[in-house]
């Protein structure tokens, strides 16, 4: 797909960039907020071959791309002259600055783990293979292999390059080219160097961190003022170059040290808690809080600190090893409560989150079970604190962030004491959470369904997560199994759908009816926090143009949990020949970090099907 191409054809389908006030997306699908849709040609935009659907309704007009969106919003911003921070959500708010910062982190920082996750796992294999003696370290297939791994972590500049301009609306060529730059040998590492005079500090470049990010920030403004100055016919010619020899020399002069410094002092601190208290405690302290941290939406602070380390050390002597002692502790907690268990659908819903967890995926298990009994967490923290505090004495280091099947990386180059260390605070991170779990036991489920939303304070900001209830009594169904492409794509945001065994429509949250079909076969509702919840009654039921459905509440109104809002006679929609599948997601999916459905095979309105995660 030519993105500049599609971008241009869409923008002129829409009605123009005077039609259109702002453009988010999510993972499949743009969504507009246009002056007048009625202008929107909606036909000739489906006709498009890279558009899989177009829905037009109260809540956006969307058009459905698939993954490929990802790459096409920020050309498409390019061409509408939007910026990531200029841009607004729907309800007109900007996003605030802390979130933006946390999400361009986390988005930028992910591609590029890809790679190092690679070498690191590289390196403990080509470990294990010189062990065995099928490769010497000294041949040549060894050197070529080991060329991957040195490879990745010396041109790191340019992969974060690539990754955070991407985030930021910069030219990534440009970017790269300051990356290498820095990185030749007449400026990397090199002595005695001035610019028009100035002394320049002898800086390394390669293997760094800072220095290219705080470049990539300053190219974003400076080619925002840049636009502002040259006249537009001349900036086709001058600005890329304008924009190169003003960055270059101050990154030289600025950020090279500064981000040096911004990193060595990460160090310090690091070595200061170190000297004064032990490493081993900050290793045991996040080992054990790290599924608290990741509930109140603190997970990402670490990923500059680690990255850090990788890039100023070559290991990382805290974080590595405690995020795997603490996954494996999670797994081992939902365990314990496994066995514990008795009730063959909690056996099921911790089944399910502890092998999710075992892949590294733990937030199944901490929205849907810790949230839920609060107990876990203290398994955890004794698990993983004893886990942490062993990996911690024994000054285990990581050598590529990577979860519990990376555990191979951690032999380094010869490093097996570090991998069998490692090895044992897993066994006891995992033991000592299931032994914690099984004894602390599973408080009843009567007295951990009433409490709808969970509040974590956090400074000025109080909620954390908000748990949905199921609008209706029947069976879970994946939104994936829905029979609608918009829904099960998650095009609409991620959400579940029910098969339902009654007719009436409950209220999932506390919150406002902010729309209401005429037909009454779908609702929208807003909480206090900003949760957009859509409950879509059946599929293709607008066809019914109202026959079969009741509303209770109009737009406008304030509801409950647990209040009647509409009902439909699923029979005779059956009857009809309409699927009735109450379909519940969450609209604006992509304001938050994520949506989490429940795993429970059958639902009531008493129950919560959704986790969203703040």
């Amino acid at each position: 797909m030519n993105y500049q191409e599609f971008c241009h054809q869409l923008i002129e389908l829409v009605g123009g960039k005077e039609n259109i006030q702002s453009v988010t997306n999510c993972m499949t699908r743009l969504r507009f907020k246009l002056k007048d849709r009625s202008i929107a040609k909606t036909e000739e935009i489906k006709d498009l071959p890279d558009v899989i659907d177009v829905v037009s309704n109260d809540v956006a007009y969307q058009v459905i791309i698939g993954t490929q969106v990802q790459d096409i919003r920020p050309e498409m911003n390019q061409i509408l002259g939007l910026s990531g921070e200029n841009v607004k959500s729907e309800s007109g708010e900007k996003e605030k600055f802390v979130t933006m910062a946390l999400r361009i982190l986390s988005e930028a920082m992910g591609p590029i783990l890809t790679p190092i996750m690679a070498a690191g796992l590289l390196a403990g294999i080509l470990s294990l293979i010189s062990l065995t003696g099928l490769v010497s370290a000294e041949s040549s297939t060894y050197l070529i292999l080991d060329a991957i791994r040195q490879s990745v972590f010396f041109f790191l500049p340019v992969l974060i390059a690539i990754s955070f301009s991407r985030q930021l609306g910069v030219n990534e060529y440009l970017a790269v080219v300051i990356a290498l730059t820095l990185m030749s040998e007449s400026i990397n590492g090199a002595k005695g160097l001035d610019f028009l005079g100035l002394k320049l500090p002898e800086t390394t470049y390669s293997n760094s961190f800072f220095p290219i990010i705080l470049s990539i920030i300053f190219m974003k403004y400076l080619t925002k003022a840049l636009e502002k100055i040259i006249p537009k016919a001349l900036q086709y010619f001058f600005n890329p170059v304008l924009i190169l020899i003003i960055t270059l020399p101050i990154t030289l002069i600025l950020f090279g040290p500064l981000g040096t410094y911004i990193g060595d002092g990460l160090n310090f601190v690091f070595d200061f808690i170190g000297n004064t208290f032990g490493s081993w405690s900050v290793v045991m302290l996040y080992a054990a809080l790290q599924p608290f941290l990741i509930t109140i939406g603190a997970g990402n602070f670490i990923i500059p600190i680690f990255m850090n380390s990788y890039a100023t050390l070559g290991y990382d002597p805290v974080f590595t090893a405690a995020w795997i002692i603490s996954d494996i502790a999670v797994c081992g907690a939902v365990m314990g409560y496994f066995f514990r268990s008795k009730d063959k659908k909690q056996k099921q819903l911790f089944g399910t989150t502890a092998f999710s967890a075992f892949m590294s995926v733990t937030e199944p298990a901490i929205y849907g079970v810790f949230v839920k009994y609060r107990r876990p967490y203290i398994a955890v923290m004794i698990g993983g604190g004893l886990g942490g505090l062993f990996a911690g004495l024994m000054k285990v280091v990581g050598y590529a962030p990577v979860g519990l099947f990376g555990l191979a990386s951690f032999i380094g180059k010869d490093n097996y004491s570090n991998f069998y260390m490692m090895v044992i605070a897993v066994i006891i991170g995992f033991i000592g959470a299931g032994i914690a779990a099984f004894v602390l036991g599973i408080p009843d489920d009567d007295k951990v369904k009433e409490k709808q939303a969970v509040s974590v304070e956090t400074g000025e900001e109080a909620v954390t997560k908000l748990l949905v209830k199921a609008p209706v009594k029947g069976t879970n169904v994946a939104l994936s199994k829905v029979n609608d492409k918009a829904f099960s794509s998650s095009a609409l945001g991620k959400g579940l759908g029910i098969e339902p065994e009654e007719d009436t429509i409950y209220a999932p949250v506390d919150g406002e009816v902010v729309s209401l079909f005429p037909t009454n076969h779908a609702i929208g509702i807003k909480t206090e926090y900003g949760v957009e919840i859509l409950i879509h009654i059946g599929i293709n039921t607008v066809e019914l143009d109202g026959k079969h459905f009741e509303a209770f509440v109009k737009q406008g109104d304030k509801v409950s949990a647990g209040d009647a809002i509409l009902k439909a006679n699923m029979a005779e929609i059956r009857n009809a020949g309409y699927d009735p599948v109450v379909i519940t997601v969450i609209t604006n999916t992509a304001d938050y970090l994520d949506v989490l459905p429940s795993n429970d095979p059958s639902l009531n309105n008493e129950e919560d099907c959704l986790t969203v995660v703040v």
